[in-house]
Parts: structure tokens; C-alpha cells; sequence
């Protein structure tokens, strides 16, 4: 028997808050509840902002246009929407089923896309003289091309075969992502994270890959013909660096014994542009006054690291563990800190003699997504420093300065925003 053709029926915005208000008292286990479903239904321009969609069906929906910031859509099923310029931000989409999905010029900035699938797709019916018809929306070239995924969380995502050309990935994290075969020319990932993405065969022509990391990354048959690769992590750090023995680690037992003998014995060493990823851990070291700016220290174990004065300003501490560490008057300016553990980490000012203050600097640094739970943030020097997505729950900011620094989608303490001394031209403070 041959089926009806599928008709879309479009939704007013009643209906869909009440159709919400079901959802989220299903979810909530009260009386009353009913799983939202709308599939094949027009939400265009419609609102569903901040709402639990988790577990909820849109599969054929169109989106155009709707809003779903903030929105939980967790596992829902979103199977080859039309979701053209829909506003995703901060929207969590994991393990949700994306297959198919348009989102040529969608906004997705600081979305949780971990695990989703965002594979090819098509729905297909029963016809009458074709057998199977697949069903699809109005054609544009692309399915996600012009899409912004900057600061997305898009880890261990599906993306084989997906079209992305010219979107934006600036700082996403797209650790252990599948990408074969995508169309990614001329895209953009300035400071992404790829680590251990599958890219085999992927297009990547002319795409902007300054300062991403590659490692671990399969490239075969991947092309990137034209892509700016400046400052991209891609090679295994130099061998020399987890020797031992090697002259790296006696300069780090050197300086040590400087910091702990007050000068007497050893020697201050300088680590200035150095890849210094080899060493794999320096927890609990005593580096005080530390010079290793613009190096590279990604991933390393450094928690508990006495790094009081150190000179690490443009240095890469992405994915760095540096939780308990001491940082007091440190120079943090323009570091990469994203993703980075900074829990309970210690970033207030140092005490000179005569009772003066050397305040620590992350001025003009990246710290998108990283966690500053329970920090001394007290006289810190955060001028226009990117704090989107961070976690500053606990932390203690009296007198801090953050004048136009970046909080979008940042969690912050019920007082952070009472005790910080400055916060003059802050952007999304009050959306924080």
C-alpha cells in the first residue's frame, strides 16, 4: 500500500510552549507529560529558547530561523531538518542524531555537539512510481557551509561526508571528531582543537588552521593545499625533551635547586619558544620565576607547580592540568589557557619586599572553557581576556580588573560580579 505524502504543518508559538511545557513535565516525572514531537512540523522564527528537548523528536522539521539557544536537546532527534540560520548557541546537542541536518548559516557558538552525529542523511517515502522518493528540503548549496561552530564542543562527533565549507570553527574542540571525507574548504579553526580527529580524506583546502591542534590527527589523503598551517600543533615533540638525562631536564633540576637553595646552588634557566610537550609532567616542581615565553607546554601534568613571577606570556597551556599551582604575580599575557584544569589554581598578586604587590596577568589571554573553580583571583589582571565558557564558580575576584573581557556563556559566582574592582566594557557580563 502506497502511503501519504508527507505534509508539513506549520506551529504557532502557543503551541509549541505548550507542547514544551508537556516535554518538560514528562522529564520532570509529573502528571501530564507528553514527548514533544515535531517531526515534519514549520517552527520557523519560532522561539524555543532555554527549553529541555531532551529525548525529543523534529525529525524533517523546519527550522529556519528558530531559536534554540540555550536549549537542551539532548539525544533528540533532529534526522535531516532544515535548520538554515537557526540560532544554536549554547545549545547542548549531545548524542543527538543530526544526520542530514541543513545548517548552512546557523549560529552554534559554545554548543555541546560531543558525540552527536552529523553524518549524511535523507528521509525517504513510499511512491507510487519511483518506489522510494527521498524527501528534500528546498536546495542550497551546502548543509552546513557558513555555519558557526566557534568555541562548539564538538568532540567524538560523526561527521563523515559532511559539507562545511567556509564555517566557522574557530577554538572548537573537536578532539576525536570523524571529518572523512568533509568538505571543509576555506573553513576556519584558529586555536581548534583536532587531537586524534579522523581526516582521512577530507578537503581542507585554503581553511585557516593557524595555532590547531593536529596531534595525533589522521591525515591521510587529507588535502591542504593553500591552508595557513602557522603555529599548528602537529609534530611529536622533540625527543631530547623526555630524555632524562637530556640537557632539558638537568636546566629543570638546575632551576629547582636555584628556587630551593634562595640562589646559593644551581641556576635560573630560560625556556623561551621551546616545545616543551616531551616532558609529559611537571606537578609539584618548583619553578618559581620560571622564562618560558610563547613555549609550548599543551597537555602537560602541572599541578601543584610553584611557578610564582614566571614568565609565560604567548606560551600554549592548552588542555594543561595546573590545578593547586602557584602562579602569584605571574605573566600570563596573550597565553593560550583553553580547556586548561585551573582549579583551586593560585593567581593573586605576589608580595614584594616593602609590602608591595606584583599582580598576576592573563591580560589579552584565550580561557575558553576552562575551569577556574575555587580560584584566588584577587588584583588579577584580566584586561580583555577571553574568559567565554569558563567556570569561575567559588572564585575569589576582589579587585580584579576585567575591563572588556569576554564572558559569554561563562558560569560565575553568585558575588564574582560584586567584588571585581573593574569591569568597564565587559562583553555578555550580565548574560554570564
Amino acid at each position: 500500500m502506497i502511503g501519504k505524502p508527507i505534509q508539513y504543518q506549520p506551529m504557532t508559538q502557543l503551541e509549541v510552549d505548550d507542547a514544551c511545557r508537556k516535554h518538560e513535565f514528562l522529564m520532570n516525572g509529573r502528571m501530564g507529560g507528553a514527548r514533544a514531537n515535531f517531526s515534519y512540523k514549520i517552527l520557523s522564527g519560532l522561539d524555543l529558547s532555554g527549553r529541555n528537548l531532551a529525548d525529543a523528536d523534529l525529525s524533517g522539521a523546519i527550522l529556519e530561523g528558530t531559536n534554540f539557544s540555550g536549549a537542551n536537546l539532548t539525544r533528540a532527534t533532529i534526522f535531516a531538518a532544515d535548520m538554515r540560520q537557526a540560532n544554536l548557541s549554547g545549545a547542548v546537542l549531545h548524542r543527538a542524531d543530526m544526520r542530514g541536518v541543513i545548517l548552512r548559516g546557523a549560529d552554534l557558538t559554545g554548543a555541546d555537539l560531543s558525540q552527536a552525529d552529523l553524518r549524511e542523511g535523507a528521509i525517504a517515502q513510499v511512491d507510487r512510481e519511483k518506489g522510494l522518493a527521498v524527501i528534500t528540503h528546498e536546495q542550497r548549496p551546502g548543509e552546513a557551509s557558513e555555519a558557526r561552530f566557534k568555541g562548539a564542543n564538538l568532540s567524538q562527533t560523526k561527521m563523515t561526508g559532511a559539507v562545511a565549507q567556509s564555517s566557522d570553527f574557530t577554538d572548537a574542540v573537536l578532539i576525536g571528531a570523524r571529518l572523512t571525507r568533509a568538505n571543509l574548504r576555506g573553513s576556519r579553526f584558529p586555536g581548534a582543537n583536532l587531537q586524534g580527529a579522523d581526516l582521512y580524506g577530507a578537503d581542507l583546502s585554503d581553511a585557516d588552521m593557524r595555532d590547531c591542534v593536529l596531534i595525533g590527527a589522521k591525515t591521510d589523503m587529507a588535502q591542504f593545499q593553500r591552508a595557513n598551517m602557522e603555529g599548528a600543533l602537529r609534530d611529536a615533540p622533540p625527543p631530547e625533551i623526555a630524555d632524562p638525562g637530556g640537557e632539558t631536564a638537568k636546566a629543570l633540576d638546575r632551576h629547582a635547586r636555584w628556587c630551593e637553595t634562595g640562589g646559593a646552588e644551581g641556576e635560573p634557566s630560560t625556556f623561551n619558544d621551546k616545545d616543551l610537550r616531551g616532558l609529559k609532567s611537571l606537578a609539584g616542581r618548583n619553578l618559581t620565576a620560571l622564562q618560558a615565553r610563547n613555549a609550548i607546554l599543551y597537555g602537560l601534568d602541572m599541578e601543584g607547580v610553584e611557578l610564582q613571577g614566571a614568565k609565560l606570556s604567548g606560551a600554549d597551556l592548552r588542555m594543561t592540568s595546573l590545578r593547586g599551582a602557584d602562579l602569584r604575580g605571574a605573566d600570563l599575557k596573550g597565553a593560550k589557557l583553553n580547556n586548561a584544569d585551573l582549579r583551586e589554581v593560585q593567581l593573586g598578586p605576589l608580595v614584594l619586599p616593602n609590602d608591595r604587590l606584583l599582580a598576576a596577568s592573563i591580560a589579552e589571554a584565550c580561557l575558553r572553557y576552562a575551569d577556574l573553580s575555587g580560584a584566588d583571583l584577587h588584583h588579577l589582571n584580566a584586561e580583555s581576556a577571553d574568559m567565554s565558557f569558563a567556570r569561575l564558580h567559588g572564585a575569589d575576584a576582589r579587585k580584579a580588573v576585567f575591563t572588556r573581557a569576554l564572558f559569554t556563556g561563562a558560569k560565575l559566582g553568585a558575588n564574582f560580579t560584586k567584588t571585581v574592582e573593574d569591569l568597564t566594557d565587559a562583553i555578555d557580563i550580565n548574560a554570564a
